[in-house]
């Protein structure tokens, strides 16, 4: 199906980058989710595959995730009224019971429905790119991020692609945040950035960074914007998701049109042909 083009969007790139190789790319250009590439589900060890289940479609030429009046929060008893749709390249957790999983996001957090170990995409190092567009209104929040596949503790660092809140995006600029964080790595320390570009991210703007052993380098519509000298070092899985915080959303934002929906383009994951030394 041919891809609706707006005047605003920034284009996209072709698939084919000069002295890389593509090894993960979906176009989303199906009829259904692509599930050897995604599972369609948010952290489901810490809640349920039931509750963290993403609601989405594709009309052949996207992926847009969508969040609805009537979806519950994903896991009310430790992140409150947060609702995420969500898809992710890999899955892992201990037993029921134990603390061992993935994103540990708050220390006393327990697995309460053990998953299986799912590897569709874990690279360690390389060039990743997305095209999507945000959703600007107060309180939504977008991001395309890397965990750390964690089935060692202390590989858990995060590497933040972007991440795009409703409220900072107006037709004039936008507010990408983007970067490191550590979590429980002791050879991370946190590193993050909000940048103002001049761009509306309520259009199709490109994302990227590239991973490489000792840095990783951001980039926003094919401008390198930010390098960091940091650098996890085990293969990370990727976490693509659309997100309402309740203590950011504004009554304006939940009398608009439901559902509220981004849409995705692309997502690509490239390797250096000389690898990295």
């Amino acid at each position: 199906m041919m891809k609706p083009i707006h005047e605003l969007d920034f284009p996209a790139n072709p698939p084919e980058k000069p002295g890389y190789r593509l090894e993960f790319g979906d176009d989303f250009q199906a009829a259904t989710l692509d599930t050897n590439k995604w599972l369609p589900f948010y952290l489901p060890q810490w809640s349920s595959k039931q509750r963290a289940a993403a609601r989405y479609s594709m009309p052949g030429h996207c992926l847009r995730l969508h969040l609805d009046r009537d979806q519950p929060a994903w896991c009310p008893d430790y992140d409150g009224g947060v609702r995420v749709s969500s898809l992710q390249t890999g899955c892992f957790s201990g037993p029921v019971g134990s603390g061992q999983g993935q994103h540990k996001f708050k220390p006393d957090l327990v697995v309460t429905e053990a998953q299986p170990t799912i590897k569709h995409y874990t690279p360690r190092y390389g060039y990743f790119e997305t095209r999507l567009k945000a959703v600007p209104l107060p309180g939504y929040m977008v991001a395309l991020w890397m965990i750390g596949f964690e089935e060692r503790p202390a590989e858990s660092a995060e590497i933040c692609i972007c991440e795009i809140f409703g409220q900072g995006v107006t037709a004039a600029s936008s507010q990408i945040g983007y970067g490191l964080h550590p979590f429980n790595d002791p050879a991370i320390t946190d590193e993050f950035y909000q940048d103002n570009l001049a761009i509306n991210a309520g259009y199709y703007h490109l994302y990227a960074a590239e991973w490489t052993p000792t840095s990783v380098d951001f980039y926003v519509d094919n401008e390198k914007i930010r390098r960091i000298w940091q650098s996890p070092q085990y293969p990370m899985q990727f976490m693509l998701g659309l997100y309402e915080l309740p203590d950011q959303v504004t009554a304006a934002s939940l009398e608009s049109s439901w559902p509220k929906t981004c849409e995705v383009d692309y997502v690509r994951g490239y390797q250096p042909l000389a690898g990295y030394e």
